[in-house]
């Protein structure tokens, strides 16, 4: 798709909105929970100084059903990886601050600016946020050797954000809560994996009913997103 790069962010949100309504169910209920326990929004999401569109869903769920799900969304939308949290962990060991936006006042436009300013401020805050309501969740989350991605220690990544959210302006932020949460990537390089077979292993195998019900709705969404680029004009030639 030559001009998805050109898709403003408007544009994937709404591309975004069509797939929590017509494919998220779908994939919620082939693991055996019911949508209504869910709460999903489309809500601005940032990695590496840039912010998109993205689904954050938020439930009453045991870790294996957590990973599980996340897994399936994750093979189904063809991602790299989702990630799974907890902020209420008390055996938690990664670091998270949540920084509060007056109501209604978080969107993408003051979630990028936030992001670049976290990133001005401290080199390593430009990492990665996750968004829900008016809350902006930064997570000091580390690679399997236990070393934060930021390259700082929790306490200088607090420091960072706390400064941020008080020199920010327009609207006002303040850090809310910060301390320990759990946090992992549910993963799949499909540079290496094509097939998707990292989630697979963790969904019970190609050939398990799970799998197969999320290849039927992995068409589903295939259909969606040829559909969405050719009305949008995403897989036009430049």
């Amino acid at each position: 798709m030559p001009r998805l790069s050109q898709a403003s962010y408007d544009d994937r949100a709404a591309f975004a909105a069509e797939v929590l309504k017509e494919i998220v169910p779908k994939v919620v209920t082939a693991n055996g929970i019911d949508p209504a326990t869910l709460e999903t929004e489309v809500t601005p999401g940032g990695y590496l100084l840039k912010t998109n569109a993205s689904l954050q869903t938020e439930g009453d769920l045991d870790d294996p059903t957590a990973d599980r799900l996340a897994g399936s969304l994750g093979y189904v939308f063809r991602q790299y990886s989702v990630l799974v949290s907890r902020l209420d962990d008390t055996k938690g060991k990664t670091g998270f601050v949540v920084v509060r936006f007056p109501k209604d006042s978080l969107n993408a436009t003051v979630a990028q600016k936030f992001f670049e300013a976290a990133d001005a401020t401290k080199k390593g805050l430009g990492g990665g946020y996750t968004a829900f309501g008016d809350e902006q969740i930064f997570f000091n989350v580390t690679n399997p050797e236990g070393k934060p991605y930021s390259g700082l220690d929790d306490a200088t990544f607090e420091d960072g954000l706390k400064r941020t959210a008080a020199s920010f302006g327009n609207p006002e932020a303040e850090v809310s809560s910060s301390g320990k949460a759990t946090a992992r990537f549910i993963g799949n390089d499909w540079d290496k994996a094509q097939r998707g077979e990292d989630y697979q292993s963790l969904l019970g195998g190609a050939d398990s009913e799970l799998v197969k019900k999320l290849d039927e709705i992995g068409k589903d969404y295939a259909s969606l997103v040829v559909n969405t680029a050719e009305s949008k004009g995403w897989n036009r030639d430049e």
